[in-house]
């Protein structure tokens, strides 16, 4: 047998004996996929990394032996993976299993196993699976740029109504800080089934423009809003649209808890009885600093880190943030909508005693090409982004990390 003859087929191996000789890289990367089925996983290893002694530890689907392999450890076996680093022996391994009857994968030399392993991935129901004729970072290429295709749309994994259950109701989906790369796997394949987006002004713009003709993009900046409240009216929006057979998606800038108004809409939803399915985003106040070369936390610097809005001024009847405790605090201070009430608010931390010499970060358009950065101090910082025209969207770090990466 060889690799460029192989048979593709899917096993199932729930309850099933399988053998994995090796505790190595290969084990390591086999062991979550087999457990994950359900097989009865034997692994027999001289030597085990740690991430195989947690496994066999933590999961109940596994045991290991720390031995080598002999003759009669293959009894019962349904399948068998040869993956130790001496030739000889997964040869003996692959030549035990053809006389039992056993498809064997040997992962030095692929062609002398009677089994290959495909490279796979799982999809919204789907397994798939690539063999490229033994040329395994071709076959890896394939499977990627295949699966890829899929997140964006440009493949359906819909054969037709009757092919599996369509997504209903909404999707709250956190578009990221602004790159459309940013957003999560499961939050862009919901966003490629969509029927309506209903997107805010700071969701990645360029997933808009991947969306199908047939797509209704909704900006929730322009939604008339009549007599009723801007979020009442977007609310309403998500409610019509479902109530009508669409399945709508939500797509907010950075996370849709954080500073985004996201519960109100699951608590509107569930208000009229719809669904709502939340996919988590990357938030710009951890990832814009990040790629500006900034940690919001670093080890023997800061313990801790905190996020604030401010589209309230201190001082205002409606805001909810102790501004002393925060200045008497450390740590890091990511501002988020800081940019027009900067001079208020660094005079709250001053007056509250953080040193006026405090390393501040303002990072404008995080994440896009429009990207730019300013570093300045906690006394000089609202001169700064007056003078150099900084406006929103940004986001501004405070503390002693924020003299990171300049």
């Amino acid at each position: 047998m060889t690799s460029e003859n192989a048979y593709l087929v899917g096993l199932r191996l729930s309850g099933k004996k399988v053998v994995v000789v090796g505790g190595g890289t290969v084990a390591q990367r086999r062991l979550p996929l087999l457990i994950s089925h359900g097989a009865d996983v034997h692994v027999i290893a001289r030597a085990a990394s740690p991430a195989v002694e947690a496994l066999s530890h933590d999961e109940p689907g596994i045991s290991l032996q720390l031995r080598d392999f002999r003759a009669g450890d293959l009894d019962g076996a349904w399948y068998v993976i040869a993956a130790t680093d001496d030739s000889a022996v997964n040869a003996a391994i692959a030549a035990e299993a053809d006389e039992r009857r056993i498809f064997c994968v040997r992962a030095d030399v692929a062609r002398d196993g009677s089994a290959v392993t495909p490279a796979t991935f799982d999809y919204d129901g789907l397994s798939v699976g690539v063999l490229a004729g033994g040329e395994h970072r071709r076959s890896a290429a394939i499977r990627t740029a295949i699966r890829e295709a899929l997140q964006r749309g440009l493949l359906t994994a819909d054969a037709g109504e009757e092919s599996g259950e369509a997504p209903k109701g909404v999707a709250l989906v956190g578009g990221g800080p602004g790159d459309p790369e940013l957003i999560t796997v499961r939050g862009r394949r919901l966003l490629a089934r969509a029927d309506v987006v209903v997107a805010d002004r700071l969701a990645p713009q360029e997933l808009l423009a991947e969306l199908g003709p047939h797509v209704e993009v909704i900006d929730a900046a322009k939604i008339p809003y009549g007599r009723a409240m801007a979020q009442e009216a977007i609310n309403q929006v998500l409610v019509d649209r479902v109530r009508a057979g669409k399945f709508v998606v939500r797509l907010k800038g950075g996370d849709p808890f954080v500073f985004a108004r996201g519960y109100e809409e699951v608590l509107a939803c569930a208000e009229a009885g719809i669904p709502v399915t939340v996919v988590p985003g990357v938030t710009s106040a951890i990832a814009v600093p990040a790629l500006a070369g900034v940690p919001v936390t670093h080890r023997g610097m800061t313990h801790e880190f905190v996020v604030v809005s401010g589209h309230v001024a201190p001082g205002h009847p409606e805001s909810l943030v102790n501004w002393n405790a925060l200045a008497a605090m450390t740590g890091t201070i990511v501002l988020l909508m800081a940019v027009e009430r900067i001079e208020l608010f660094t005079k709250a931390l001053l007056e509250g005693g953080r040193p006026a010499d405090t390393p501040v970060l303002v990072v404008q358009h995080g994440t896009t090409v429009a990207q730019r950065t300013m570093r300045a101090t906690l006394g000089d910082a609202p001169e700064r982004i007056r003078s150099e025209g900084i406006r929103p969207p940004a986001i501004i770090v405070i503390g002693s990390v924020a003299a990171f990466g300049g």
